[in-house]
């Protein structure tokens, strides 16, 4: 039997039976949704769908099967980065990284200035490395100790790391959305770049304007500052804290930017974790072996560090909470849910609905603000649906470069609007690969952080509006 495509009402029935779930999961387990009912939802979803694929759209359970499984392809490096991350945190708090920048943050940064300092400084990381999963897996996780310290909500201080961190990882040559998006859209790399200049730095400028205005209220407390004294002489006392330790992340960082994958770069990022805990943390190794301080006694504890999180007791809540974290057991929940959203976005590749609800927003464009919109649209429902910003940027890329040129419009536009929102909006999906990579390594739920992600909430609108106004929007002729 041929098989049928659904009408538009027959494929939303999945994607609202997930929203539906997933907002009872909230009402009912908090923050603690992602640690498994979430998963479930997806999972659910994922077979209402196969369901009506099955029986009502001749769609066999081979291709459904094969469609899930070349998803979850999608999502491996992912995985991988996932659980090399967990490890490259738990050794950098146990090195001495971590406490480290913890330590000269807190000395060096006002804290009435902080939120827009923070987002300062994952911009400049992001732009040198190209990547806001990096960004976030080290100087982000300094910037939520420092916040903490300074008994400014984490929300707020994730907020402003991931504004810098993808405000960086758009605009970088060494980006992998930064080079896909052109790919797709048939232009060049410089050109895109330039033109996303025109609605990124407004949505930024607003941006650091929001988190200067935050500032007024956060960090301003007069009874912070014991706290913070306290914060410091803890560590201090249980790290040997050395400006030396910046060389880590500077190692790793310098091999991002000339090229160097992720992965391998993160893994020797493991591997120095390793050793510079055994050359500037002897004091506290010893501690936690006690009288056995042996090689086998602390290559075993450095193997149980990377495996299950990095622990202390310090009798001072703030910095025992900020620093027992990380190893590769805790990202298994998230690679969990990550595999459970691809299973969703197989099936609904599958069935053809993820196909029919992208048609249908195409349906409604009728001149360039429209067309900007439905692309922007797009990402967003894949970002929702595919859970992937790969996905998010290629599929709606495809579906619409026509349409770009049926309306006398560059590439560029299209290139450009695939950022705005298949980039930017990835990481505010829980279940999205993004979102769910931050709110682990942030230790930060997506639903907290989300309402401070001022650049990410900003860009897609000021996009938009850009269209509506006709500014800068370039025709064929003009970009040749």
């Amino acid at each position: 039997m041929n098989k049928k495509l659904p009408s538009l009402g027959v494929a939303l029935i999945p994607l609202m039976t997930l929203v539906g779930v997933l907002f009872l999961n909230i009402s009912i387990f908090k923050d603690n949704a992602t640690y498994g009912p979430n998963q479930l939802a997806l999972i659910f979803s994922g077979i209402v769908s196969g369901l009506i694929g099955y029986f009502s759209l001749n769609v066999s359970f081979e291709e459904i099967e094969k469609k899930i499984i070349e998803s979850i392809s999608v999502s491996m490096q992912a995985n991988l980065i996932l659980l090399v991350v967990g490890a490259l945190i738990s050794l950098w708090i146990f090195s001495g990284v971590v406490p480290t920048m913890i330590y000269y943050g807190i000395k060096l940064i006002n804290p009435g200035m902080f939120l827009p300092l923070a987002c300062i400084i994952s911009c400049i990381v992001s732009l040198a490395t190209g990547s806001s999963w990096s960004t976030g897996g080290t100087v982000g996780i300094a910037l939520i100790g420092v916040g903490e310290a300074l008994n400014i909500p984490s929300g707020m201080v994730a907020g402003a790391v991931i504004s810098g961190a993808y405000f960086g990882d758009k605009l970088s040559p060494l980006s992998d959305t930064t080079n896909l998006a052109p790919a797709m859209a048939g232009t060049d790399l410089f050109t895109h770049i330039r033109y996303m200049v025109i609605t990124t730095i407004p949505s930024i400028a607003i941006a650091l304007i929001g988190f200067v205005i935050l500032g007024f209220f956060y960090g301003q407390a007069d009874g912070d500052v014991s706290q913070v004294q306290s914060v410091l002489g803890v560590l201090e006392k249980n790290f040997n804290l050395s400006p030396f330790l910046f060389l880590l992340p500077l190692i790793v960082f310098s091999l991002v930017a000339k090229k160097v994958p992720a992965l391998p770069a993160l893994v020797l990022g493991v591997f120095l974790g390793a050793l510079f805990t055994i050359i500037f943390q002897q004091d506290l190794l010893r501690q936690f072996l006690s009288s056995d301080y042996s090689a086998s006694s602390i290559y075993g504890k450095i193997m149980d560090v990377a495996a299950n999180g990095f622990k202390i007791h310090t009798g001072h809540e703030v910095v025992d909470k900020l620093l027992s974290r990380g190893g590769m057991s805790s990202m298994l929940n998230t690679v969990w849910l990550i595999l459970s959203a691809m299973i969703f976005g197989g099936v609904m590749e599958a069935t053809g609905m993820l196909e029919v609800i992208a048609s249908s927003i195409l349906k409604l464009v009728r001149g360039t603000t429209s067309l900007i919109a439905a692309t922007i649209s797009s990402c967003l429902v894949m970002n929702l649906t595919a859970s992937d910003q790969f996905l998010a940027i290629v599929v709606p890329g495809k579906m619409f470069k026509n349409s770009y040129e049926k309306f006398n419009l560059a590439p560029e536009n299209l290139s450009r609007s695939l950022e705005d929102a298949g980039t930017l909006t990835s990481v505010l999906v829980p279940w999205n690969t993004c979102g769910a990579y931050f709110a682990t390594i942030l230790g930060v739920s997506t639903f907290s952080y989300l309402p401070f992600c001022f650049f990410n909430l900003v860009n897609p609108i000021i996009a938009i509006f850009i269209a509506a106004m006709g500014y800068k929007i370039k025709t064929r002729e003009a970009s040749v």
